[in-house]
């Protein structure tokens, strides 16, 4: 198949690839079938969607896709140990993870208990001081003093921690990939235990969480009991399924949609004060979940009081919501620094190690364990391949992975911690967590390595950049891309929409802050749209398309619009570009 627009390699070294003969042909039919504009039919057939499916899938709801909570093991016997508790007066104790999944799956217990004039203990473990999941001493102490202890995002694989809460009964609600034995828990309810069919494996912690909850009212609905209002906690799981980048596929398209539009009514303190901190000043999008409130949020876990974040979700106060959206916001300000000076050493190391194998590493001493899952990102990102970055301190190293799409990076960094080279690691298919000494860095990074050669990673030529069609500037309205975001939510598994214009003269290119660059386009037929190029200025992308009479180019990206002084226009946030 030729390159789109015979774009071979582009100013950033990509392959344009664009929709097929066929394809096209099925777009021009579903248009002329379901009356909707070609550019949306076009994202449509990327997306596999039938023109009989076309509005259920631009329209999804809950009644339609939302999984019986039965068809995952242990449920029902989750759902009714919970309920127990709180009749019984229980003393209840929920255990989470430090990042947004975690403190989004314990708010929605917590906020669910208060409705019942009901209440938990929070505990989250210090991300350098206990690392991830359950511990020991912790669990130890809980059990001393709780009934029980759900244990979220995390504890499937941690035998022996839930062994030591006794006589503390321990429910599990997770997703993290399950091992061959399950921990001596009353519950378990994971997607990904190996004795699930993995149809539900996409769903994060939180949604778990939510069925959970739905399967709870279910059973105090055959009590005569009216339950909780669900669909009012449907904003944390929107957050938490954005922000830890699941897929929005099936239900969780579902999830986030309606989501979204609980967060617009601005009625959960926490998200409200986190939001005006964020300066979001519209409905809130998938963007601003990911971009914005998630790393606000998971601030607090990475570099300072682990349980900032759940607390902030969770509490129904106003003040307390301001002042702790204050504090992660300073928090998440601190963040950025240190990720920034991680980020050059890591990747100065990685370049002086090779780019072109099938996994990116690198490891400092020093390195903050809060930044290292975020360098680990940029890495993969800028190279396409997975990338892991780890922390060292006391012969230890702590470290985090970010894989690629077709590359189950947990799956291998579970395999690695089996054969002994890691104490412990595990994780999903597109992130993980290790722990490793530091004598047996190099030959468990090796390890790692050739188990991810084996699955594909690294291989091939340039990068391809996907789009899905061509758009004269004319075209580029601010009701095309209302259409287009019918076809949303964007993100992990579904990319937003990417749209080339072809012959492009620049104007007005001008450079905004650091890294960023600013400019119009036309075609010299009238029509003209401003753009935005984040980052332009970390490569050579910035210095071309800014150069004066720097000649014509091919402009490939994502239209949004972007609302300023009372105005709404259509911009393009530029992906890529390459000379016409």
């Amino acid at each position: 198949m030729n390159a789109f627009l015979n774009v071979e390699m582009s100013l950033t070294g990509r392959r344009w690839v664009g929709p097929t003969i066929e394809a096209d042909r099925l777009a021009e039919a579903m248009a002329q079938t379901t009356r909707l504009p070609l550019p949306l039919a076009r994202v449509l057939v990327a997306r596999g969607v039938a023109p009989d499916e076309a509005a259920g899938f631009l329209e999804p709801t809950l009644r339609d896709l939302l999984p019986d909570p039965h068809n995952l093991k242990d449920m029902e016997t989750a759902a009714a140990r919970f309920l127990r508790a709180i009749k019984a007066r229980e003393k209840i104790a929920v255990f989470a993870d430090y990042d947004v999944d975690g403190g989004a799956s314990a708010a929605l217990l917590l906020t669910w208990l208060r409705q019942f004039n009901a209440s938990a203990t929070l505990y989250i473990p210090d991300r350098i001081d206990e690392g991830y999941g359950p511990n020991v001493p912790a669990m130890q102490e809980l059990g001393r003093n709780h009934g029980l202890i759900v244990c979220v995002d995390c504890g499937t694989l941690s035998h022996e921690p839930v062994a030591a809460a006794k006589p503390a009964d321990v429910v599990i609600l997770d997703h993290h990939l399950g091992g061959e034995t399950l921990p001596p828990a009353v519950a378990c309810v994971n997607p990904n235990r190996q004795d699930e069919s993995g149809d539900l494996g996409h769903l994060c912690a939180a949604s778990v969480v939510f069925l959970m909850l739905v399967e709870a009212n279910r059973q105090l609905r055959a009590e005569g009991i009216k339950g909780p209002d669900l669909m009012a906690l449907l904003d944390l799981v929107a957050l938490a399924t954005v922000a830890d980048v699941a897929p929005l596929i099936g239900v969780n398209r579902a999830l986030v949609r309606q989501g979204l539009k609980v967060m617009a009514r601005r009625e959960r303190p926490g998200l409200v004060a986190l939001s005006d901190v964020a300066r979001i000043d519209r409905p809130p999008t998938a963007y601003h979940l990911g971009f914005l409130l998630g790393p606000r949020v998971n601030a607090g876990g990475r570099i300072g009081a682990a349980d900032l974040g759940a607390r902030l979700l969770a509490t129904d106060q106003q003040a307390e919501a301001e002042a702790l959206a204050e504090r992660l916001d300073r928090l998440n300000s601190e963040r950025r620094d240190i990720e920034n000076r991680v980020r050059e050493a890591a990747l100065a190391q990685a370049e002086s190690r090779g780019l072109d194998g099938p996994l990116v590493w690198a490891a400092g001493e020093g390195w903050h364990p809060g930044v290292v899952g975020i360098v680990a990102a940029r890495l993969k990102e800028a190279t396409n391949r997975p990338a892991v970055v780890i922390g060292l301190e006391n012969g230890i190293g702590k470290g985090s992975a970010r894989s690629v799409a077709g590359v189950d990076l947990g799956a291998a960094v579970q395999r690695v911690a089996a054969e002994g080279l890691l104490l412990k690691g595990g994780g999903h298919r597109m992130a993980a967590g290790l722990t490793v000494e530091a004598e047996k860095l190099d030959p468990a990074m090796a390890r790692l390595a050739e188990l991810l050669e084996r699955q594909g990673a690294g291989a091939g030529g340039p990068t391809d950049l996907r789009l899905d069609g061509l758009l004269m500037p004319g075209a580029a309205s601010n009701a095309l891309v209302e259409d287009l975001d019918r076809a949303g939510p964007f993100g992990q598994g579904a990319p937003a929409p990417r749209f080339a214009f072809a012959d492009m003269a620049i104007s007005g290119a001008r450079r905004i802050g650091e890294t960023h660059l600013r400019f119009s386009f036309g075609d010299g037929l009238g029509a003209k749209i401003d753009a935005i190029a984040f980052g332009a200025f970390d490569g050579a992308l910035g210095d071309i398309l800014s150069a004066g009479g720097a000649g014509r180019f091919h402009l490939a990206g994502k239209l949004e619009i972007n609302s300023w002084g009372g105005r709404n226009k259509v911009q393009l946030r530029l992906d890529d570009a390459a000379r016409a």
